[in-house]
């Protein structure tokens, strides 16, 4: 029998599929990854695989002038969409799938950085798992919800955390994925910048991702492995 294939798109070297890598082998699928920066990834089909799972990255979904793949990635991403394909997108990822779908996104108010938890609008629903589980947040740009989705998860500084349309569609703003990997230290030192306009400290970063890491890995873990189960293609 031929193994499921997940593809996992890694939009900066630092930000990978981390914790959710071992839910989706559980799931039965073979892991391929590919960069943005690979010349190869112009001519990938983002319709064939499986699955698909975009992560995160420090640009904008509308800095398409300074990262020309933006456009190319957009463009075949709603093909995918449009076909129901099964489709994770994790922060720079949940963005382009918000995009991807016709939604505006722009840069919000403040930087979001942290722990903290995200308040759960669907019990139904896969991140029933987080409920009350502070999970990682990194970022400072936000979209609008696109049509015929279902609001998941807000935060008091970003009403829109997670959506969904139907079983085969997830975006998630924050990154339930970290808390164990040790790439958080590349974070912590490619993210310098970021932190001191958020007024966050690595010392209280790290002290966080300590206490809380491992509780946001395994209730990300559960909400990944629920997802899964339920699609439908």
């Amino acid at each position: 029998m031929t193994a499921k294939r997940a593809l996992i798109i890694r939009h900066v070297p630092y930000e990978g599929v981390a914790a959710y890598r071992a839910p989706i082998e559980a799931a039965g699928y073979a892991i391929d990854r590919i960069d943005v920066v690979d010349p190869a990834f112009s001519s990938v089909d983002l319709a064939e695989p499986d699955l698909l799972i975009m992560m995160g990255g420090p640009m904008g979904v509308y800095e398409q002038d300074q990262h020309p793949w933006i456009t190319c990635q957009l463009r075949r991403l709603a093909r995918r969409i449009a076909a129901d394909r099964p489709t994770l997108g994790v922060c720079f990822g949940a963005q382009m799938m918000a995009a991807a779908m016709g939604a505006p996104v722009f840069a919000g108010p403040h930087v979001e950085i942290g722990f903290h938890p995200v308040a759960v609008h669907a019990p139904d629903s896969p991140l029933r798992h987080l409920a009350e589980v502070p999970v990682l947040h990194w970022h400072g740009d936000t979209f609008d919800l696109p049509d015929e989705v279902e609001l998941l998860a807000s935060s008091p500084l970003y009403p829109h955390q997670a959506f969904r349309r139907g079983p085969n569609l997830l975006a998630l703003q924050f990154h339930a994925e970290m808390g164990e990997d040790p790439r958080f230290e590349a974070w912590l030192e490619e993210g310098e910048a970021t932190l001191a306009r958020a007024g966050v400290t690595e010392p209280a970063l790290r002290a966080a991702h300590a206490a809380h890491g491992p509780g946001a890995v395994a209730a990300g873990r559960a909400m990944i492995a629920e997802w899964l189960a339920s699609l439908t293609d």
